[in-house]
């Protein structure tokens, strides 16, 4: 059984910073790309950011600039520092990775629960 298990969100103040951390856990033999998604009411799920075992990132327009993906491939963990926060990044923001369980030869997707990030103005 593979997990990730977001923590981090909360509420905050435009032009404030959050930092949310992901770990995964389990029967893992491999983890290949992780990312950042967000959904906020009524809209599409959408990638904020990802990053690749090697370190490369990609992040959406709306938050390049401000947000920073980081993992770690030892501790099984990426983040995402969230500065300059706007009311328009108020969402719930799940924890995605590509992952290789023991025993098997395939990647497959893997969510985290999620968690919410309320930007007030």
């Amino acid at each position: 059984q593979v997990q990730l298990e977001e923590s981090g969100g909360g509420l905050v103040q435009a032009g404030g910073s959050l930092r949310l951390s992901c770990a995964a856990s389990g029967r893992i033999s491999s983890i290949s790309r992780m990312g950042w998604y967000r959904q906020a009411a009524g809209k599409q799920r959408e990638l904020v950011a990802g990053i690749t075992p090697g370190g490369s990132t990609n992040y959406a327009d709306s938050v390049k600039g401000r947000f920073t993906i980081s993992r770690d491939n030892a501790k099984k963990t990426v983040s995402l520092q969230m500065n300059s926060l706007k009311p328009d990044d108020t969402s719930i923001y799940y924890c995605a990775a590509e992952v290789m369980p023991l025993g098997r030869l395939t990647y497959s997707n893997y969510w985290g629960q999620g968690t919410q990030v309320t930007v007030s103005s």
